[in-house]
């Protein structure tokens, strides 16, 4: 057997396609969903990723207020500028990009986030929200790892899942949604961790594997049942002399010989991460269609 490749670009892609058509819907309205983002200082991991989400938004038509501010600026200036965007009906989304730089409490900013703008899934009102199945917005790559899933074809409902990985922002937001009695969910999950005794007793024993662990060849092929599900998560950097940067990309999982043992796989890159932006995109739609009054599911 050979794993079926979920190709996170493609499903990202066809996501971004709908939501153009949705924003464009809106606007007709005279809605036009916003997004306000802030990057504190420098660290060149953060401005890509920032740049691709502006990116984003210009592509499906959001609007995107962009503040770049210097790592010398204070929390006070921090705070009052997450205080104008949520006052400021133009913006239905705040992304505050983490890590900030040292000196500023990064858990005061997410919690001056007005929840009803928390497009991603941070703030513990939304949190407690989807732990208790009312409606949230939920977080965006563990959102993300449930679209791949859906769009896929895989049964969730009644599943054996294990996830790798008990992290604030994939591996509890995750295991909550997948338990919740809705569509998409309804699995019995498993939430394997550093401190887990057998590892493979309980991969073995899963439909679905989700490695969210953080460290390369955490899933084997020997870890795994015939046929099973594997959702890779983890981005590591491991040297590699043949490549121009002199690194490469890999997840948590041996893709090359789990691949040969699982009915469907991502690869990294190109597989969950595609996602995590796209479902940003997806909560700022929802967020504006919420404050013009206008139901979501």
């Amino acid at each position: 057997m050979t794993a079926q490749i979920i190709d996170g670009k493609q499903v990202a892609a066809d996501m971004r396609v709908e939501l153009k058509e949705e924003v464009a819907k809106l606007k007709e309205k005279g809605i036009v969903p916003g997004l306000g983002v802030i990057l504190v200082g420098e660290d060149p991991a953060s401005k890509s990723y920032v740049t691709a989400k502006e990116r984003a938004c210009e592509n499906i038509g959001i609007y995107s207020d962009n503040n770049r501010l210097s790592a010398e600026t204070s929390q006070e200036e921090l705070m009052a500028l997450v205080e104008k965007m949520n006052k400021d009906p133009k913006i239905n989304g705040i992304l505050v990009q983490l890590l900030l730089p040292k000196g500023l409490n990064e858990a005061e900013v997410l919690l001056a986030i007005d929840p009803a703008k928390d497009v991603d899934g941070f703030h513990p009102v939304n949190v407690g929200k989807m732990v208790v199945g009312e409606k949230a917005f939920l977080p965006c790559t563990p959102h993300g790892v449930i679209q791949l899933l859906k769009r896929s074809g895989v049964t969730i409902e009644g599943a054996e899942v294990v996830i790798v990985g008990r992290s604030n922002i994939v591996g509890k937001p995750l295991a909550n949604m997948l338990i919740q009695k809705k569509p998409n969910a309804n699995a019995t999950v498993t939430v394997c961790h550093t401190r887990t005794k057998d590892l493979t007793y309980h991969t073995k024993r899963a439909d679905i594997v989700i490695a969210a662990a953080g460290r390369p060849n955490t899933v084997t092929a020997d870890m795994l049942k015939e046929g099973v599900v594997v959702i890779d998560v983890g981005v590591n950097r491991i040297e590699d002399a043949t490549k121009k940067k002199g690194y490469r990309l890999v997840g948590d999982v041996d893709f090359e010989a789990v691949k040969e043992k699982a009915s469907f796989i991502t690869p990294v890159p190109g597989g969950v991460g595609p996602m995590t932006i796209t479902m940003l995109l997806y909560n700022t739609v929802e967020s504006a269609k919420r404050a013009a009054g206008i139901e979501v599911d």
